[in-house]
């Protein structure tokens, strides 16, 4: 069956950098637009970056261009996020994102805190 599962969350200072991955099974990755999305505590999950199949590009939320790079690897079938400068304001529980047609699945979600 469909599998994502998400690492690479912590606490970090403002200012710093992480690396988020997702590691997927179950599904025609290749040809999967894969996404991140957030939720910040108390508010409503957001898209904050995408990839799409067959190298035709990645799109970012605007609180994050700039700073944060989607990235894939479809023979290991990994999902990275990489975040530079991070703001307080990033401090969300980050999950990974498939769509396949019909098919859409969640992962688990990593908790990311920016705190000094």
């Amino acid at each position: 069956q469909v599998q994502l599962v998400e690492s690479g969350g912590g606490l970090v200072q403002p200012g710093e950098s992480l690396r988020l991955s997702c590691a997927a099974s179950g599904f025609a990755f290749s040809l999967s637009t894969m996404s991140w999305y957030r939720q910040p505590p108390g508010k409503e999950r957001e898209l904050v970056a995408t990839s799409m199949p067959s190298s035709r590009g990645t799109n970012y939320a605007d609180s994050v261009k700039g700073r944060f790079t989607i990235s894939r690897d479809d023979a290991k079938k990994m999902v990275y996020l990489q975040m530079n400068s991070l703001k307080p304001e990033d401090t969300a529980v980050y999950f990974c994102h498939v769509r396949l047609f019909a098919v859409t699945s969640w992962g688990q979600g990593t908790q990311v805190t920016v705190s000094s």
